[in-house]
């Protein structure tokens, strides 16, 4: 069998399975580009069942184009809080309210426009218009170059650039004609179902006959990936200060800056300890925590080592150590400051990242009982 015969086989017989297993997953339901571009937005880095409901939640609050771009962005957060990387939701608005000022609410269906909105790479923008829009354009993740790279055994590094453009050219041949949309979510599902990363299944793969790396027997070797480096490890310090008086059931929380890492989220005062030795000791923990906030004006005792914690980014890895603590005098903050006495009935008024939402959860659940 030839190359181009081998070609057409693939995307004959991935369409012919991809029509009888698809999942039904509910972006699945539509064509409104809006709603794929919330789908594929929120799917990066982010398993399926995870993002259901999420979606299900977010399209219900905020339907269309129109109702995302007037949100306030505190309620936006609130409905993507618990997926983490809260700069999708961000540019996410941001790029819909283009669409909205620019393209008058309609996601434009030219690649050099989709592209150019805030959010959208090359693969999310592929997406947008073969599923929405039906077009030839490839849409090329991990899952689509893991299988391409397997089925014709491809030795190519997919961690470089020029890999990912290569499988771009390769996976556009693939199309057929008038199928776009149809394929490409085969692609993503045979690689998101069967050709997975570590255990491929393939005796029930539709195309497994020809796949070249089953022949030569590389189906778990390939794709040749350089390892990328491990995160940094950071150690941290977080107080969980008690309120007394008017403050009494509450905790002190702060806002986080208006750019940058989790930007403008909640979190319990914490702070950066450079040496191990000093992380592990609570007495010298607590006097890290408590020169930090005293030169914001805000003086507090740490005591006991209440619990530890892990929030993990892409590049980094917070371990942080909770120091139970109490506010000196009547732990008063000033409304100029980004400090805030938060207790359970104020809580969800607030956006957290998961790690700060769990912590506190616990707390509050604790005190109630």
């Amino acid at each position: 069998m030839n190359q181009i015969e081998n070609k057409l086989y693939f995307s004959t017989e991935l369409l012919r399975w991809y029509q009888k297993e698809r999942r039904d997953l509910p972006w699945r339901r539509s064509r409104d580009p809006y709603h794929i571009w919330v789908s594929e937005i929120m799917l990066q880095q982010t398993r399926v069942d995870t993002v259901i409901p999420y979606f299900n939640r977010f399209v219900d609050r905020f339907p269309t184009l129109e109702h995302l771009a007037i949100a306030p962005e505190e309620e936006v957060l609130k409905h993507w809080e618990g997926l983490g990387y809260y700069s999708r939701a961000r540019n996410l608005q941001s790029a819909v309210r283009e669409v909205v000022e620019q393209y008058g609410g309609q996601v434009p269906n030219q690649k050099k426009k989709v592209s150019s909105l805030k959010g959208i790479g090359p693969y999310t923008a592929g997406a947008i218009l073969s599923i929405a829009y039906n077009q030839p354009e490839p849409a090329v993740d991990g899952n689509v170059m893991r299988v391409l790279s397997r089925y014709f055994c491809l030795e190519d590094d997919i961690a470089r650039p020029s890999t990912r453009a290569g499988m771009e050219i390769l996976a556009q041949g693939l199309i057929p004609e008038g199928e776009a949309a149809d394929f490409n979510q085969a692609l993503m599902e045979l690689g998101a179902m069967v050709c997975t990363p570590k255990s491929p299944s393939c005796p029930s793969c539709p195309v497994m006959k020809l796949c070249l790396g089953r022949i030569e027997g590389r189906e778990k070797e390939l794709p040749v990936k350089t390892k990328a480096k491990p995160p940094k490890l950071v150690l941290r310090v977080a107080a969980l200060v008690e309120g007394t008086g008017v403050n009494a059931g509450k905790v002190l929380v702060r806002q986080r800056p208006e750019t940058g890492l989790l930007a403008r989220m909640w979190e319990l005062p914490h702070v950066e300890v450079q040496d191990k030795a000093s992380w592990e000791l609570t007495s010298s923990g607590g006097k890290s925590i408590e020169s930090a906030l005293a030169e914001e004006g805000i003086r507090i005792h740490a005591n006991e080592h209440i619990g530890d914690a892990q929030h993990v980014f892409t590049h980094l890895v917070w371990n942080i150590k909770v120091l139970a603590a109490v506010a000196e005098g009547e732990g008063y903050v000033e409304e100029r400051t980004s400090y805030k006495w938060v207790g359970p009935v104020e809580f969800e008024n607030y956006v957290w990242p998961n790690v700060f939402r769990k912590l506190l959860t616990e707390y509050f659940v604790r005190e109630m009982i």
